[in-house]
């Protein structure tokens, strides 16, 4: 009798075992298929405006640009949203040099890049000891200093047509852009203002812009990989919003048409200044 007891016990501790296995490895493949990010219906609804903007501003509608940072920062944390939001881009970006590629000026592209790219790596060294604490007022300065800066650009223009087109102002300018787009996807500004000193006409500019960002946000996608800012769930979002993204493209050129291109960027300014006020604590 006390022999069958044992075996019994063997038997039951046996399939006990294996139940806990096959409990673990459940929970192993839970863990592994990564879900999307939980967002309300209100916060899809900022999502998809963000990658509207992404697209729009692709098109030419440059005030958009740090629209949707700041939308992508509120959904998803200062820090993370560089991750959600780069993919994205990326996707703007081949759009915007299948448009544009025979427009660019590839001398300023490569003169651009390498301090570009030391920017990046800089800036990726620097968050990795960055808490979200210390990352959304840093957000918020980069905005502010941005929206300063395209106001100062759309009101004072010969401001930036008299700067020396010396290696020198390239390698400062390449260093804040590469900092700026790995901190925060908002280099845009900064490289516009480099490509109004050297005199680019508009179609040239929108060229130049569009194979100089292809270039250094894909350079950024290993960076954003290592610090875990781009995953499964985060590209799974990006595949749902890529739609979105393709229609503001041509959402974009049809305003660029229909709605005054100073009025349409004033007032995203506008929003981008406030919003970066709230970022950085001061509404």
């Amino acid at each position: 009798m006390r022999i069958e007891i044992a075996e019994y016990q063997i038997r039951t501790r046996q399939s006990q075992s294996k139940i806990l296995n096959l409990d673990q490895s459940a929970i192993r493949n839970q863990q592994s298929a990564i879900p999307l990010p939980p967002l309300s219906p209100l916060q899809w609804f900022l999502a998809v405006i963000g990658a509207l903007g992404i697209g729009m501003s692709k098109s030419g509608l440059a005030g958009m640009s740090l629209v949707q940072v700041l939308i992508f920062a509120f959904l998803f944390g200062a820090r993370e949203s560089t991750g959600v939001l780069l993919p994205m881009l990326l996707v703007g970006d081949v759009c915007a040099v299948s448009i544009f590629h025979q427009h660019a000026r590839w001398s300023y592209v490569r003169r651009m890049l390498p301090p570009a790219c030391l920017g990046v790596i800089a800036a990726a060294i620097v968050m990795r000891g960055l808490s979200e604490a210390i990352y959304k007022p840093i957000i918020g300065v980069i905005i502010l200093s941005l929206t300063v800066l395209q106001v100062m650009r759309s009101i004072r223009p010969q401001w930036f047509s008299n700067v020396p087109h010396s290696m020198w102002f390239a390698w400062s300018i390449g260093l804040i852009a590469g900092g700026a787009t790995m901190l925060a996807n908002a280099a845009g500004p900064v490289f516009t203002i480099y490509c109004l000193a050297v005199a680019l006409p508009k179609f040239e500019l929108v060229g130049t812009s569009a194979w100089f960002f292809f270039i250094i946000n894909s350079f950024k996608v290993p960076f954003s990989v290592a610090l875990g800012l781009i995953h499964g769930g985060t590209l799974l979002l990006n595949a749902i919003l890529t739609p979105a993204i393709l229609s503001g493209i041509f959402i974009g050129r049809w305003l660029t048409a229909h709605i005054p291109q100073w009025l349409f960027d004033g007032l995203l300014l506008g929003f981008a200044f406030l919003a970066a006020l709230r970022l950085v604590g001061l509404l």
